[in-house]
């Protein structure tokens, strides 16, 4: 059984951008070839904290995970000199987050925030992300009012609609749209 003094604290650790997940997965290696039992082992667990986002690409809703903090991985550890040398050799780490050489462990709030986030966004359904901004002059590309010209004037994430104000016989009319139908400028 280990020293009960020494606790798992949480450290960040940058590392190259586009490789969070490849280190994740070497570091899970690591924890997974230790012989100790799970709650003897220096290092528990890494994890990239993401949420779930849905994106248009091809004119299409696709769900995608985007990362909270890119080029950054998260590492449940006990800091010392093998743990932390262990992890530095990890292929695309680059170093842990600190003062100087010492790594700085994550405040503990810090750590609840974070690690709510990841389960609110494993539980939670994937928020639209509307490329649109209240004041933007768009086109309309679909529906009755295809190819009028208008001005956002609210933006509905809940709904994945947008408000748009047009020109109808000279007047400003305001038409409820999905944000699909929309072309910005």
């Amino acid at each position: 059984m280990m020293d009960g003094s020494l606790a798992h604290r949480w450290y960040a650790i940058q590392t190259t951008s586009g490789h969070e997940h490849k280190v994740q997965r070497l570091i899970q290696r690591k924890i997974d070839a230790d012989p100790a039992a799970p709650e003897d082992r220096l290092i528990r667990q890494a994890l990239v904290p993401v949420q779930e986002a849905v994106e248009i690409k091809n004119g299409r809703k696709v769900a995608v995970e985007r990362k909270i903090y890119p080029g950054y991985v998260l590492v449940e550890m006990i800091a010392g000199q093998d743990t932390l040398h262990e992890v530095n050799a990890i292929q695309g780490v680059i170093k842990f987050v600190g003062k100087e050489k010492a790594p700085m462990p994550l405040r503990d709030d810090e750590v609840r925030r974070l690690l709510g986030q990841a389960e609110a966004a494993e539980e939670a359904p994937a928020r639209e992300e509307i490329p649109f901004l209240v004041g933007q002059a768009v086109q309309i590309t679909e529906g009755p009012f295809a190819d009028f010209n208008g001005t956002v004037e609210e933006v509905l994430p809940e709904k994945g609609k947008v408000r748009v104000s047009v020109s109808l016989f000279g007047r400003p009319t305001s038409v409820e749209l999905d944000y699909l139908q929309l072309r910005g400028y």
